[in-house]
């Protein structure tokens, strides 16, 4: 029985500490928060094409190897 009191406890304790966190919490502004999205829509686009040269390259040299 003490030990499921001590346990209610700390999970009380640990969710008024993430209460305390979440009001510290700064949020963007909405501009900030369009152009990260941006960013990352952008490098997501990049990396997309990267990869899919670095895999018909892939496949252009396994094809030449097979015949």
């Amino acid at each position: 029985m003490i030990k499921v009191k001590e346990m209610v406890r700390k999970v009380g304790a640990f969710f008024g500490e993430v209460a305390t966190e979440f009001r510290k919490t700064t949020w963007p502004e909405r501009r900030e928060l369009v152009e990260s999205t941006l960013v990352v829509v952008s490098f997501i686009v990049l990396l997309s094409a990267v990869v899919l040269v670095c895999d018909k390259a892939i496949q252009f040299v396994l094809t030449q190897v097979r015949a």
